[in-house]
């Protein structure tokens, strides 16, 4: 299923005491460009996160949010500086009783303090932090990735009933082809017939003027490479698995040989086609820059 690259996703869960929620964002790039920020007691699973995510998202430009909204109480513990805070209350009193201070002492001004109370945090098990957070990290992924599918969807939806229109004008210009080549005959003819009058026309040599030209301006292994090429579309728009490369490599041959046909074409009608199409084609491409 084709999947857009640009989607959000959220997620929470909680278990034994820890909290985790993980927010993903993502849009278009060219290659998967994986940013990610989390508290700094969790950098040592950034690589975890990276590997993870990267099993789900192959191509965008993904922003990564954690936060740990829970802590279980064994994980931190608060000490008291004792060296440090009996420094603090003799300088205290001192400063009380020098400049005849209020009393005002108390536990709430002392632990005000810098470095009266120093907080630590227990060694964590790693894999229970990875398991919690994993399940987080799922559950913003599912919300991302069905946003992603259905705007993958429209996307496709819309490149193929371009590529029904593009095989449309294909028909077109295959149809007129033949007329162009008998057009050239008649008017070679009359062109000639103007300038020699009644004298009579060498038939075999008219003929294989017409036959150069045919041959410079054939544009049937195009109009063959061309089918073959929006056929591939389908099949490729159908694939379960990414093909936004794929199909940017695609778009390129279709226009390639939609070029081509313009180059050799000295008509009109099939130039005026050839408008048409690339205008068709360079909106694919466009929807295609969306794909993952």
């Amino acid at each position: 299923m084709v999947k857009s690259m640009t989607g959000f996703g959220r997620g929470s869960y909680e278990e034994n005491g820890r909290s985790f929620t993980v927010e993903i964002r993502t849009v278009n790039h060219r290659y998967a460009d994986i940013s990610i920020k989390l508290p700094r007691q969790l950098s040592y699973l950034e690589d975890e996160v990276r590997k993870y995510v990267l099993q789900y998202i192959s191509r965008g430009k993904v922003d990564i949010f954690i936060t740990q909204d829970k802590f279980r109480e064994e994980d931190i513990s608060v000490s008291i500086d004792d060296a440090v805070t009996s420094a603090y209350i003799k300088a205290l009193y001192e400063l009380r009783d020098r400049y005849k201070l209020e009393d005002d002492i108390t536990v709430s001004v002392i632990s005000k303090l810098p470095d009266i109370l120093n907080i630590s945090k227990a060694e964590e098990d790693k894999e229970d932090v990875w398991n919690t957070l994993k399940n987080a990290i799922h559950i913003s992924l599912d919300e991302l990735i069905a946003m992603r599918e259905t705007e993958g969807k429209k996307i496709s939806g819309d490149i193929l009933e371009r590529g029904k229109y593009v095989r449309s004008i294909v028909k077109k210009i295959e149809a007129r082809s033949p007329v162009v080549v008998q057009e050239y005959k008649d008017k070679l003819a009359e062109r000639i017939k103007e300038i020699m009058g009644d004298v009579c026309v060498d038939q075999t040599r008219l003929a294989m003027e017409v036959a150069l030209f045919a041959d410079r301006s054939s544009i049937t292994e195009e109009i063959v490479r061309l089918y073959s090429h929006l056929d591939q579309l389908q099949t490729i728009i159908s694939e379960n698995e990414p093909v936004g490369r794929k199909l940017d490599f695609l778009v390129q041959e279709i226009n390639r040989e939609i070029n081509t046909i313009g180059s050799k074409a000295s008509d009109l009608e099939i130039t005026n086609y050839i408008v048409e199409a690339k205008s068709e084609i360079e909106k694919i491409r466009e929807q295609i820059q969306n794909i993952e």
